[in-house]
């Protein structure tokens, strides 16, 4: 079954896209909560206008997004937590303060935009993922310190 896409899906795809699923999960579950329409010939053709006129706005963002990325070329976060005497700390490092630490530094990233290779339960080195735009990720080290 082939739809498009009204908003950004996880694991399948981003808002305007034009996939194919199974029947049963497009008809049971994309179409009724308003996450996807059916993608017929005229709903491909406006699609295509729509992104036409929106490609000059995509491109803007995308410009935008690469020069943050360049910019945060060379940055390096410090997050402090509260730890044990083994080094692991209590709770752990969540996508809240690192993108607290970023707005320190004069980023303004939005937390569900970062992700983590591994979970940060220990005091030490680890890497954040920002997914800037659609093509645009970017991976900031970070460390974690104890307070």
């Amino acid at each position: 079954m082939e739809l498009i896409l009204k908003q950004d899906i996880k694991n399948l795809g981003e808002k305007d896209d034009v996939v194919n699923v199974k029947p049963g999960f497009g008809r049971n579950f994309l179409i009724p909560k308003g996450y996807a329409i059916q993608a017929t010939s005229s709903a491909k053709k406006v699609l295509a206008e729509n992104l036409k006129q929106a490609q000059f706005k995509q491109e803007k963002i995308k410009n935008d997004a690469l020069a943050v990325a360049a910019k945060l070329e060379g940055v390096k976060l410090s997050i402090g937590a509260k730890a044990g005497e083994s080094g692991k700390i209590f709770g752990a490092v969540n996508t809240i303060q690192v993108a607290e630490a970023l707005k320190k530094e004069g980023f303004e990233v939005d937390r569900r935009r970062i992700t983590f290779e591994t979970e940060p339960k220990f005091v030490g080195e680890y890497v954040a993922n920002l997914n800037l735009h659609k093509e645009v990720k970017v991976q900031v080290p970070f460390e974690v310190v104890a307070e």
